[in-house]
């Protein structure tokens, strides 16, 4: 057999163990035997590239990342249904189709709550795939949909031109174990399966979408050159026979056969593997379809009914407070197991105190729970009929549960968090932020690492990473004791560091890298900064009422004062390296706009910021000077009608000579 015969026996093999396993739900092949062949088709094509398809097996773990996605106008619309949420309503939309089709059957389906996308393929060939967007004009995310490992991409005996449209979604199973992950690494939670199919469908790099295994179903048929059918049922079965994995339906002579299939998708819509929001009822003779046409907004011939939410009444046990990565606390409800779309459910979301004020939720209360977006358990209220005499009011802890240090409200949210530097809770995101580049900048200590020495009990606060020994790290990387050397020599040369990057490091709320420095020349020493009151502080420029405030509350924490300790005790140096004596641009503000060929923003703006100067991002009545490079836009021309005077680099530099 030659190269090219092999390469299209294998390309077919492994499209039909794809089909089989992936549509069918009945795979045939082992995964060693399936990997096995996958290999040796890598092997020939990467041999014999003339002879590879774009659409062979080997390219459906993601190719190239895009820059952007580039619009596609739909041929055929993708219209939206309109929805009822009644089956009264289903009863008038059936009167109203009636009085044109006397004899009409209906196609009940479940409507899968996804993202709508149109598929076209020219001669058999998959060649693009398109967002529904507005229904007219959708975004091109064909390289996503080839990581779809449901969509053939190859189609026998198929018409010349073929359009089907489908819903990408993402199993429940799936988007459970994305979300477990997520959350071990510290990264926020998709609300629901459609939100996490949707993200992944728009993902610029096709690798992340191939990582996320989305499926699809396909539930019509938008054109089709040369083949004609009378029902939409009819589409359905050829699509079936093409290899796609169709949407179930079933055929309704009535309109009371409809209701009751509605009825029962509804009872068993938590069987199923995918999220849905309803089931669509559809008009199946397509020549009837044409005579009633659309309206402005949807097809006359079809209508969606949405399920309400289920609600069900259980017992709030207890309220279990949870430390965040932030050191944001979040209450979450304990309550007595209810079975609510499809699972059981033991613990509800309650968000924060205000929350919990707003609805009086009180440990004891029957509460009445649902899943908001099929997904996140949520308390809607309390039944206060069924409430205790003994139920008092519940207020979040004043002191965090994990470490003990005191609890303070966000000054611009309803957050309470924990104040605690040495909190092991937001211990590994603490330290990430003492170490990052714009603080200490210790070169070597990563995530990985940090993750390692914490649970290997070598560090429980920043401070003690000035004492780690060589016996500590060098176990941790495959070249060992140069490696952790090497790490050493960070750690000590952080040491010399100016007072304002251990002001920036240690992470007081309010305070950034501009108020870090304001603060290390206005004060000189950390001593000095620490015996400073809230009124001395709001003295300074930049420093408002409640910056002053969380620096003053910060310091007075024991853990705070017990890292400072550790801190001097390992010699990090505690004074301004920073010498003021140049205050030519004291009280001036510079804004920095276009392309700058002579130095960089961060030259720039330490150049200002060395004169006592400020730099700030807007242009406003108060900027004094804005400097424009090449290309200068919106901040140009705002500073020309405001009338700020405009220097060139070379004006600066003169000003700066």
């Amino acid at each position: 057999m030659n190269p090219k015969q092999e390469i299209q026996q294998l390309t077919k093999l492994l499209e039909d163990a794809n089909h089989k396993y992936y549509v069918l739900d009945a795979p045939t092949m082992a995964d060693f035997e399936y990997d096995r062949l996958l290999r040796r088709l890598e092997e020939l094509e990467a041999q014999y590239p003339q002879y590879a398809s774009p659409l062979s097996p080997t390219k459906r773990v993601g190719g190239e990342a895009l820059s952007r996605f580039e619009k596609y106008a739909h041929e055929v619309p993708l219209e939206s249904l309109q929805d009822v949420f009644s089956e009264d309503e289903v009863r008038e939309f059936d009167e109203r189709l009636r009085q044109s089709v006397s004899d009409a059957v209906y196609s009940v389906e479940p409507k899968i709550d996804g993202l709508s996308v149109a598929l076209e393929y020219i001669d058999g060939e998959f060649v693009r795939g398109a967002t529904r967007g507005d229904g007219l004009i959708g975004e091109d995310v064909t390289e996503n949909l080839k990581t779809i490992r449901s969509i053939p991409m190859h189609l026998e005996n198929a018409p010349h031109r073929l359009i089907v449209r489908g819903e990408v979604f993402m199993s429940r199973a799936v988007f459970e174990q994305l979300n477990a992950a997520r959350e071990e690494k510290g990264q926020s939670l998709f609300a629901n399966p459609r939100n996490a199919a949707a993200g992944s469908l728009r993902q610029l790099d096709p690798t992340i979408a191939a990582e996320r295994k989305l499926d699809i179903l396909i539930f019509n048929l938008q054109l089709a050159e040369g083949v004609s059918f009378q029902t939409h049922g009819e589409t359905l079965d050829y699509l079936k026979e093409h290899k796609f994995k169709v949407v179930p339906y079933t055929l309704c002579k009535t309109v009371s056969e409809a209701i009751d299939v509605i009825r029962s998708i509804g009872e068993n819509r938590y069987e199923f593997p995918y999220d849905i929001d309803g089931a669509v009822v559809k008009l199946n003779n397509l020549s009837d379809r044409t005579v009633l046409g659309s309206t402005a907004k949807f097809p006359r011939w079809a209508c969606a009914f949405k399920y309400p939410p289920e609600v069900k009444e259980t017992v709030l046990q207890d309220i279990v407070v949870q430390v965040g990565r932030t050191g944001v606390l979040t209450p979450k409800a304990v309550v007595s197991a209810v079975r609510l779309a499809g699972t059981t459910v033991t613990n509800a979301t309650l968000h924060n105190q205000d929350f919990i004020s707003e609805k009086d939720i009180r440990i004891g209360d029957t509460v009445k729970i649902r899943k908001a977006g099929e997904i996140i358990p949520e308390i809607l209220g309390v039944v206060l009929s069924k409430r205790s005499q003994n139920a008092v009011p519940y207020h979040l802890p004043l002191t965090c549960p994990v470490c003990g240090a005191p609890v303070q409200r966000d000054e611009d949210g309803a957050a309470m968090r924990c104040t605690g530097v040495e909190c092991p809770a937001q211990l590994s995101r603490n330290i990430a932020h003492f170490v990052s580049r714009n603080a200490m900048d210790i070169e070597g200590l990563g995530d990985a690492i940090v993750e390692q020495l914490i649970s290997l009990g070598h560090i429980s606060s920043p401070a003690d990473i000035y004492y780690l020994q060589l016996d500590d790290l060098k176990t941790l990387w495959k070249n060992g004791e140069k490696a952790a050397k090497k790490l050493l020599d960070a750690i000590e040369n952080s040491k010399k560091n100016d007072l304002s990057r251990l002001i920036y490091a240690l992470g007081i709320r309010q305070v950034g890298e501009k108020a870090a420095k304001v603060l290390a020349k206005k004060f000189g020493t950390l001593d000095a900064l620490m015996q400073a009151d809230a009124q001395s502080l709001t003295q300074i420029r930049d420093i408002g009422a409640i910056t002053a405030k969380s620096i003053v509350a910060w310091f007075a924490s024991a853990q705070s004062q017990h890292m400072i300790s550790r801190l001097r005790e390992a010699g990090v140096n505690f004074e301004s390296t920073i010498t003021q004596e140049d205050n030519r641009f004291e009280g001036m503000t510079f804004v920095l706009t276009g392309a700058l060929s002579l130095f960089t923003r961060d030259e720039a703006t330490e150049k200002i910021e060395a004169c006592g100067g400020k730099a700030s991002g807007s242009v406003s009545k108060k900027t004094t000077y804005v400097v424009a490079g090449e290309n200068a836009g919106s901040k140009l021309k705002k500073a020309n009608e405001l009338g700020i005077p405009v220097l060139s680099e070379q004006d600066f530099l003169n000003m700066l000579a």
